[in-house]
């Protein structure tokens, strides 16, 4: 009997030593106070808000050629902090335009009066009714940042998507909007095929389907390759921001020669290359500085 009541006691412990490795472990509630920036970090089937130590606070002043834009996403985030009514924003067009960066621009003007910015990946999307039921009752502003968001054919993450942007059964949380950046301005690849109707009886359900996601976006707006003079006026802005020693003459030549050698004209773009030139110009003062007995006119003449 002893040893039966032993051999019991064992079998509980053990039992009880497996449901402590089963049971989800205890999650901080995150410092919103203290930290402006959160990403999602998936631990199996749940997962925790991360803080980020350094968010990159990117200067809005730095967008240059998208004041319309910036203007409008402004607008609508203080109407969001605000408390009144706002919508969640789709942001979309060619690559390198300041899409994500006027996301992150947000937190200079608007993180002194309440708001957070949470990144979220596309694979985190499945995650959000346990994000919001963490961020529901916080007394922040919240803004779920899903950059360079697309889905492909047959993937069903969308829907989840759909649902967080109109609200199930439960209230959509009145503090949290989502914003999101694309390259595709309905966020899933169009085919000639659904327009032809090659393999859907009803094909106007087909693109029907396609167009709810980005329709629930209240703002969604594009953004367009920079035209030459838009170009040029961003590089001259970046060149006069840094004090770059360098006539507007040579100046126009190197960058368009830049954007041709990158196929494209954007704030990216023209970023880099006064990356580039700041750089060049920082190794010739060096250069002229110890002047190294190697050093020749054709050194110099790149950067006249």
């Amino acid at each position: 009997m002893h040893d039966s009541v032993n051999k019991l006691d064992v079998l509980l412990e053990k039992i009880g030593r497996a449901l402590d490795r089963l049971a989800p472990e205890s999650v901080p509630f995150p410092d919103f106070q203290n930290y402006l920036a959160f990403r999602w970090e998936r631990s199996g089937e749940s997962g925790r808000l991360a803080p980020v130590s350094h968010p990159h606070l990117f200067d809005l002043d730095q967008l240059v050629g998208i004041d319309d834009i910036r203007d409008e996403v402004i607008r609508n985030t203080t109407q969001f902090v605000r408390g009144l009514p706002a919508n969640n924003v789709l942001l979309w067009g060619e690559r390198g335009c300041g899409k994500s960066s006027l996301v992150k621009g947000l937190l200079g003007p608007f993180a002194a009066q309440g708001l957070r910015v949470i990144e979220l990946k596309r694979w985190d999307i499945m995650s959000l009714p346990q994000i919001t039921t963490v961020l529901r009752e916080a007394p922040f502003r919240f803004i779920l940042f899903c950059d360079d968001l697309s889905f492909d054919e047959g993937e069903g993450d969308f829907r989840a998507l759909k649902t967080l942007l109109d609200g199930d059964i439960e209230e959509r949380p009145a503090n949290v909007l989502i914003y999101a950046t694309s390259n595709r301005r309905h966020l899933l690849p169009e085919r000639v095929r659904d327009t032809r109707g090659d393999d859907e009886i009803h094909p106007e359900e087909a693109v029907g389907e396609k167009l709810a996601l980005s329709d629930r976006f209240g703002l969604t707006l594009g953004f367009y390759s920079l035209d030459q003079d838009e170009y040029l006026a961003v590089v001259r802005h970046y060149a006069s921001q840094r004090n770059l020693d360098v006539t507007d003459e040579v100046l126009r030549d190197k960058a368009l020669k830049w954007a041709m050698s990158t196929a494209r004209r954007s704030g990216r773009s023209a970023r880099q290359f006064i990356d580039d030139l700041e750089g060049r110009l920082g190794l010739l003062r060096g250069k002229r500085t110890r002047k190294p007995r190697h050093e020749s006119r054709r050194d110099m003449e790149p950067l006249k």
